[in-house]
């Protein structure tokens, strides 16, 4: 059979090319120390890398939803606890008010500071972040959480404007957690609280009197009421941040695990490449020194 010389030589410059490309290639691997470099050299693996680097990224917005959220809770807990505080000062107040041996001008001066703690928990329950985003709302962030009508009558000047709806936030594969807290008793006890400070500063009043005395257990028992409401939300938002934590630290483990799976199929074997590189090394020497020799045959050679 003959070979025209056109089709022979066609044929060695495509297996050179093929051997040079193939050599070429795990050359380049070696210096990346990729096994893949483009999805076609292992489809399989490539779909495996492909599902962790997407859950590894999902992992990670977790864990910044986590991180935002537990500078939000701390933030709510800490406004709380001063709510707390003060709620206990005016508590204290009142209980030293009800004593009969006080004088108008003695509970005159008590009102005052009962009204100084009225206004800053009033202050406190409208906390804002600083993007401008009232804390306590619900998810009328837009809305302060509590309004007060100054031309009201003393008792019904507060009134809770925002909403009880929960704003969840995504901190894993299925599970939520509430972001905010909402302070809808509130405006009931500072209308206990502005009564009593109207009450109270009342000239010529006398505790000892059925009214006032009434007005004075009303008060106590509404912080009673308002202080295990907030002890009770204070300790859910501890509850939250440990789980939070508890979860952040899955979530890295998991994310830990991810990586080391990736790299494990994504980094080049380098003994595997170094037996490839030797193979097509010797397949491209030997095609080369088989090219050489048939081409300088000629017919002249035989005649």
């Amino acid at each position: 059979m003959r070979i025209a010389s056109a089709h022979y030589h066609a044929t060695m410059n495509t297996a050179l090319q093929t051997a040079s490309s193939k050599v070429a290639d795990v050359m380049h691997r070696m210096a990346t120390g990729q096994h893949l470099l483009k999805p076609s050299d292992d489809p399989v693996r490539q779909v495996r890398l492909s599902r962790l680097m997407r859950e590894d990224a999902a992992l990670t917005q977790y864990r910044d939803n986590i991180g935002a959220l537990r500078s939000r809770l701390q933030q709510n807990e800490t406004l709380l606890d001063g709510m707390s505080r003060d709620m206990l000062q005016a508590r204290d107040l009142l209980v030293w008010a009800a004593d009969g041996g006080n004088t108008s001008e003695d509970v005159g001066a008590m009102a005052d500071s009962l009204a100084a703690l009225r206004d800053s928990l009033f202050y406190s329950v409208n906390s804002r972040d600083q993007e401008g985003r009232y804390l306590f709302s619900g998810t009328a962030t837009a809305t302060p959480a509590l309004t007060y009508d100054p031309a009201a009558a003393p008792g019904a000047r507060y009134s809770f404007t925002g909403n009880t709806e929960a704003q969840k936030v995504m901190v894993g594969n299925g599970v939520t957690q509430t972001a905010n807290v909402s302070l809808q008793e509130m405006h009931g006890l500072l209308n206990l609280l502005d009564q009593t400070v109207a009450t109270l500063a009342t000239p010529g009043v006398r505790v000892s009197d059925p009214a006032a005395h009434a007005q004075l257990s009303a008060a106590i028992d509404g912080l009673d009421a308002g202080l295990d409401a907030v002890n009770v939300k204070i300790a859910g938002l501890g509850g939250a941040q440990n789980l939070l934590s508890t979860l952040d630290t899955n979530h890295q483990n998991v994310s830990l695990s991810n990586q080391q799976a990736v790299l494990k199929l994504g980094q080049l074997d380098y003994g595997d490449a170094a037996v490839q590189l030797n193979g097509y090394t010797t397949a491209l020497q030997a095609t080369q020194k088989a090219y050489g020799q048939v081409s300088r045959l000629s017919l002249f050679d035989v005649l």
